[in-house]
């Protein structure tokens, strides 16, 4: 009896919910350390959470009470939303339908006030309109971690980030696309995607940086100093890109590593150098690495040797080392147009390259591709 009281005063309850008034209520009373599980079974979508905060060492847990059987989310403007909230973890939620976005994150505005260690693990989020509407949004989040998450069928991106900064989105799946897989923009920076893969995964299947709107840069454009960015240390490795469209924009980035992953049969281009935002002060996208990757290609769908440089960028500050690429019907062609030369890149030489019906990528034992790629990084780890 004194023990369970004990752990009743740390917060550290359970509560059971089968029902969206009973989250609702749940959510009101949860105090760092509560544990919410959602019972399988169908959920009315547009569920608004605000001020929700544990502590560290003391998270605050919404999750599906069966990971194998978890609770789904139906329609609404936005399937789950959370403003201003710290030390959550959300895990094993289905969204579907959604309106607008399926899952939001957000700092409710206070972009001096940013929301803060969130983790996400095993959330699924499908179905949504094409246009601006994204699988999981993120604006002004501060040390996250995105895992094991799975988007497919969306308008605009898979994860998009506003003003984000200091996360880690790994092993996680996007099919079927929009706009991107995943963008990281507004100011963002100090972000790892690793060991993800992208079926399909849009126009752009990771777009460092972008456009944003003066007001929504988190920091303020104020306090940013006087090299502003859209993005800036942003590092994709270990993941595998099949088919969609360019798989990698450098789009107004200080600063970017693309390292250690596999691209099959991308489209018009591997890799796009852009500078997009115009205003005053903004650095020209610059310092982008791109190294160590398996490339490949179709001549078909090749244009411009594979890299798309936009006017306004700064592509003699990149730096390409020991890319593996090769184009399957004219081996001859495999070497790429890029605005620097290369360090050790290899071109032409098969990879003896196999690809199952999920999309995975592998090279035979012994090819000559074994030391790049998303397989080497696993190997690396």
């Amino acid at each position: 009896m004194i023990l369970g009281l004990v752990f009743a005063i740390l917060g550290g309850q359970t509560v059971h919910v089968r029902s969206n008034l009973e989250l609702v209520a749940a959510v009101k009373t949860a105090k760092p350390g509560t544990t919410i599980l959602i019972a399988s079974g169908s959920y009315v979508g547009g569920v608004s959470v605000q001020n929700l905060h544990g502590e560290a060492g003391r998270v605050i847990t919404i999750a599906g009470a069966d990971a194998k059987n978890p609770p789904v989310f139906c329609g609404g403007n936005t399937g789950m939303q959370f403003s201003q909230v710290s030390y959550l973890e959300l895990s094993d939620i289905v969204i579907l339908g959604a309106q607008f976005n399926g899952l939001n994150i957000d700092d409710g505005g206070t972009i001096t006030k940013p929301t803060h260690h969130v983790t996400l693990r095993n959330i699924r989020v499908s179905d949504l309109p094409k246009g601006n509407h994204d699988g999981i949004k993120l604006s002004g989040i501060d040390d996250f971690r995105v895992v094991n998450c799975e988007l497919s069928r969306w308008g605009g991106s898979g994860i998009d980030m506003v003003g984000c900064h200091r996360g880690v989105i790994v092993d996680c799946r996007f099919s079927d696309g929009g706009d991107s897989g995943i963008q990281a923009k507004g100011g963002s920076s100090e972000i790892k995607i690793q060991g993800s893969q992208f079926l399909r995964g849009g126009l752009r299947g990771v777009n460092i940086g972008g456009s944003t709107g003066e007001a929504y840069f988190r920091p303020a454009l104020s306090a940013m100093g006087a090299e502003k960015y859209e993005t800036r240390n942003i590092t994709v490795e270990g993941c595998t890109f099949v088919e969609g469209g360019a798989p990698v924009a450098f789009v107004g980035v200080d600063g970017a590593a693309v390292r250690f992953n596999t691209f099959y049969k991308p489209g018009r281009w591997v890799l796009r150098i852009l500078q997009e935002t115009q205003l005053p002060g903004f650095v020209a996208s610059r310092n982008g690495v791109f190294e160590d990757n398996l490339v490949v290609f179709e001549s078909k769908n090749w244009a411009a040797g594979g890299v798309n440089i936009g006017s306004g960028a700064a592509p003699e500050t990149f730096g390409f080392a020991r890319n593996f690429w090769y184009c399957l019907d004219a081996p001859g062609r495999s070497q790429p147009s890029l605005p620097v030369a290369e360090k050790g890149g290899v071109y032409g030489v098969d990879p003896e390259v196999t690809v199952d019906e999920k999309g995975v990528v592998s090279v035979k034992k012994g090819s000559s591709a074994e030391q790049v790629g998303a397989h080497a990084w696993k190997v690396l780890e």
